[in-house]
């Protein structure tokens, strides 16, 4: 399963990764719907991970705009 990630905000990837990882720490899960739960959380870790690096340089672009004024 593909994450598209514009269609899905920092909040919603949260949420739905840590639901996967506490899905996975419970150790119910078959084998197959394992990996396929694997594979969706890396994806939404990707995708925080880009939201939080493009959060942090845009506060970096409004820092250093206040600091020129």
């Amino acid at each position: 399963m593909t994450v598209k990630k514009n269609d899905i905000s920092f909040e919603e990837a949260l949420k739905d990764l840590e639901k996967i990882v506490e899905d996975l720490n419970n150790g119910d899960m078959e084998l197959e719907k394992a990996i396929t739960a694997y594979e969706k959380g890396i994806q939404l870790k990707n995708i925080c991970e880009e939201r939080l690096k493009n959060a942090q340089e845009r506060i970096e672009l409004i820092q250093n705009k206040k600091q020129e004024n």
